[in-house]
């Protein structure tokens, strides 16, 4: 492996990068008409353009990035997380063209990228898990209706070939659910280039705990801890930490062993996380596995000090996790993460624009910045609204919340409007303090009236 071309854009596109250039690999960035100036595809060894702006015509487009591959000798392909990176098609196609796909061998993309097929393999080797469907026919309603009712009100749409809370929608009664299944599609094939659906029961104010994993293709399979993920807006991960806080850890400590021997069974290679539900009364419910990397990585490797990008292109390049890792990290400290989306604080609409001024802390042991963006440029309406994710570290929990809290109140955002004001509200609860937040609890945490004085 000498060259790769890194199929992402914005905060994934410049992680990638930084990982392949510490590697001393070459690299090829692709950009959309719309990210041609953002600083990170200056910084590539090659840049090319795949397309206008929508995602369907450029970061979604398999034959303009195949066509990028053959054009620059890259061999081997990085998909980041979102468009592409779960796409078992894409990944078969990256591979019988003779390149590397870095990421889990398509098979398990296949077999685990579909959320519907990952509940029913997981369940057989014996995971607890809600109930679920498999994927529904897109235009009938009425199977729709009668797998809903099957299930029980309330219930939750959710997209089969994607991730990251998108498309995601709740729906409350049979008179809503028309509405909410079109809405859905609409946003799965959008997303994902892939509308399919199918329906899980929705489980009231869990947690939302998930296991990272790195595994090698001979059998070897790592458990790199848990995230708690709990804090969301509408199924949007907001706020991350690790490890999870006030939790029994050997509850935790036991399935994590739990999902590395079922990994292990299976074969399961390079990189996945497994997303689990968690209330004290019922345990651990199975929710998927996301074959790829994601968004939030950065706090596992602040408290393991793994570099987890590096390790996933050493991985799928056919290296033994012995080689890559030796032995298994020990837990240092804690770490949290917020997104920062460009949104109205107050309405939580996209707020697209030109950034007049994007003034962040400067990176400094136990704090980290990953973003795409740098003053001048514009955050496009056509992608996800993340514009940087600011990850802090301490010896406590309490001190890595303190250092998030100046950090993003030292973070001045000019010419669109940021979720800060928001974030800083949540971080600031009694709730979030005591380690106490469930995937429905933010919005009742957030005053609108403070917002509005701080925004």
């Amino acid at each position: 492996m000498k060259k790769i071309l890194i199929a992402n854009r914005g905060a994934a596109a410049a992680r990638i990068l930084r990982a392949v250039k510490a590697l001393g690999l070459q690299s090829v960035a692709v950009y959309s008409e719309a990210d041609a100036d953002l600083p990170y595809v200056r910084q590539a060894d090659e840049r090319f353009c795949v397309g206008p702006a929508p995602a369907r015509d450029s970061y979604l487009n398999q034959d303009a990035l195949l066509g990028v591959m053959a054009r620059s000798g890259a061999d081997a392909l990085h998909p980041g997380y979102g468009f592409l990176s779960e796409n078992a098609q894409f990944a078969r196609r990256v591979e019988a063209a003779g390149h590397c796909f870095i990421g889990p061998s398509s098979q398990w993309i296949d077999a685990l990228g579909n959320k519907a097929a990952a509940r029913s393999l997981m369940q057989r080797h014996g995971l607890p898990a809600g109930g679920s469907t498999g994927i529904l026919p897109g235009a009938n309603l009425a199977a729709v209706r009668r797998a809903a009712e099957a299930l029980g009100f309330p219930v939750l749409i959710k997209p089969a070939g994607g991730g990251g809370g998108i498309g995601m929608v709740p729906v409350e009664d049979a008179g809503s659910l028309a509405v909410c299944w079109e809405r859905a599609r609409g946003m799965a094939e959008k997303a994902f280039g892939d509308a399919s659906l199918y329906l899980e029961r929705f489980i009231q104010a869990p947690r939302h705990i998930e296991f990272q994993f790195l595994a090698d293709r001979y059998g070897n399979v790592l458990s790199l801890y848990e995230r708690d993920c709990s804090t969301q807006r509408r199924y949007q991960k907001v706020i991350e930490e690790a490890p999870a806080p006030a939790i029994d850890r050997q509850a935790v400590a036991d399935m994590a062993s739990r999902l590395s021997a079922i990994l292990g069974e299976i074969g399961y290679d390079v990189i996945g996380t497994v997303e689990m539900l968690y209330t004290p009364d019922s345990g651990f419910s199975f929710l998927e596995v996301n074959t790829r990397l994601q968004v939030e990585h950065a706090i596992t490797e602040a408290v393991t000090g793994v570099d987890i990008v590096q390790a996933q292109i050493r991985l799928a390049a056919g290296e033994t996790l012995s080689a890559v890792i030796g032995q298994k990290p020990v837990l240092k400290g804690h770490a949290i993460e917020a997104r920062v989306y460009a949104e109205d604080p107050v309405r939580f609409l996209p707020s697209p624009g030109v950034l007049k001024a994007f003034d962040l802390p400067a990176a400094r042991p136990g704090l980290r910045i990953e973003t795409g963006y740098a003053a001048g440029n514009r955050v496009s309406s056509h992608y996800d609204p993340m514009v940087a994710k600011i990850v802090t570290h301490a010896e406590t929990r309490e001190a890595a919340t303190r250092a998030l809290i100046d950090a993003l109140g030292n973070t001045r955002v000019e010419g669109i409007k940021t979720n800060i004001p928001m974030i800083l509200q949540v971080l600031r609860s009694e709730r979030f303090q005591a380690g106490a937040m469930t995937v429905d609890g933010l919005q009742a945490l957030i005053s609108t009236e403070a917002i509005k004085e701080q925004a």
